[in-house]
C-alpha cells in the first residue's frame, strides 16, 4: 500500500472518528428526550398526552364548570355518569392536548401576538391572586353588622306601593269644580271618566299600584311625592296640584308594602356589603402605598394620547 493511500485511510478514519461522535451526541439528545422523566403530578392520574397528564381532579373540575353553564330546564345535557366523562375525556380534553401539542411543534406560543396575549392572561392571574392575598384575612364582625343596620335602617324597608287614580284637567277652574263634586259625594271614577283628559280616563283614571320611584318615572316628581306623602291615606283625595298635562287631583285607593326588614333577614346582606366595603379600602390603602413607593419610577406621556 502505498503512503498517499494510507494517508487517505487515516484522513477518513478521522473524518469517521468525529462523525461518529457528533452521531453518538445527537443520538443521545434524542434518546435522553424520549427517556426524560415525566413530571411528578400531585393527583390520580387517568390520561397522559405525549409529557401532558390529566388527573381525575382536573377532569372532575372541568365538567362542574361544563355543568354550571347547562340550562336548568335542560337537565339531561349535563355530564353525571362514568361513561358521560370517559366520552367527554376523550372527545374534549385530549383532543385539546394533542392540538396543544401541535401548537407547541409548530412553535406557535413564541409568536408575538400569543406572547402579548400569554403576559396578559399572566398580569390578570397575578393580580387577582394578589386581590386575594390582600384581602383573604379581612373579616365583619357582629357589632359591625348591628351597627351598620341601626344606621341605614329605614334602607331596608320594603318599597311602599300605592294604588292611585288621577284626574287631570285643562283649567284649575275645572279642577276646583270636580273637587267640589268629589267633596259632595261624587265617584271619583265616574268624573275621571267624564272629565279626565289624559288616557287614564278610559280605566276611571286608575294607575294601580305603584312604587315612588315608578311613579316618578311614569308621571313626574311632584306628582310622586303628592301621592306618597304620609298624610295622603287611603281613600284621601290630595289638594290640585299642576303637572305637565295640566290640574292634577289625585285619589289612594289602597296600600301595601312598607314593612320594615328585620336585623336577622338583612344580616348576611350586610356582611357582604360590609366585606365588599372593608376589602376596597384595604386594597385602596395598599395601591396607595405602592404608588407612593413607585411614584419615581412612574412617568405618563399625556400629550401622547389623543
Amino acid at each position: 500500500m502505498s503512503i498517499n493511500n494510507k494517508k487517505y485511510i487515516v484522513i477518513g478514519l478521522c473524518f469517521l472518528l468525529v462523525s461518529g461522535c457528533d452521531l453518538i451526541k445527537k443520538f443521545g439528545k434524542k434518546e435522553e428526550k424520549k427517556s426524560k422523566k415525566k413530571p411528578v403530578v400531585a393527583g390520580t392520574v387517568i390520561a397522559w398526552v405525549y409529557d401532558f397528564p390529566i388527573t381525575l381532579e382536573e377532569l372532575e373540575e372541568e365538567i362542574k364548570a361544563y355543568n354550571s353553564t347547562v340550562p336548568p330546564d335542560k337537565p339531561e345535557q349535563k355530564i353525571t355518569t362514568r361513561d358521560q366523562k370517559i366520552n367527554y375525556l376523550r372527545n374534549v380534553v385530549i383532543r385539546r392536548k394533542l392540538l396543544y401539542q401541535e401548537a407547541l411543534d409548530r412553535g406557535l406560543d413564541k409568536l408575538p401576538d400569543i406572547q402579548k396575549q400569554l403576559e396578559k392572561t399572566k398580569e390578570t392571574l397575578l393580580v387577582a391572586k394578589l386581590t386575594e392575598e390582600i384581602t383573604k384575612d379581612i373579616n365583619v364582625t357582629s357589632q359591625e353588622i348591628e351597627d351598620y343596620y341601626k344606621r341605614a335602617k329605614e334602607q331596608f324597608k320594603e318599597p311602599e306601593e300605592r294604588k292611585i287614580r288621577e284626574i287631570v284637567v285643562p283649567t284649575e277652574a275645572e279642577a276646583k269644580e270636580i273637587l267640589i263634586q268629589l267633596l259632595q259625594g261624587a265617584d271619583f271614577a265616574d268624573l275621571a271618566k267624564k272629565y279626565s283628559i289624559v288616557e287614564s280616563a278610559k280605566k276611571g283614571g286608575d294607575l294601580g299600584f305603584m312604587t315612588p320611584e315608578e311613579a316618578t318615572k311614569k308621571k313626574f316628581k311632584e306628582f310622586s311625592e303628592v301621592a306618597f306623602s304620609p298624610a295622603l291615606g287611603v281613600g284621601h283625595y290630595s289638594s290640585i296640584f299642576k303637572g305637565p298635562e295640566g290640574y292634577y287631583i289625585i285619589k289612594i285607593e289602597a296600600k301595601k308594602g312598607g314593612r320594615q326588614r328585620s336585623l336577622s333577614e338583612m344580616w348576611d346582606t350586610i356582611k357582604s356589603l360590609l366585606l365588599i366595603i372593608k376589602q376596597r379600602d384595604a386594597l385602596e390603602n395598599f395601591l396607595r402605598n405602592l404608588s407612593q413607593k413607585a411614584q419615581p419610577y412612574i412617568k405618563i406621556y399625556e400629550e401622547k394620547i389623543k
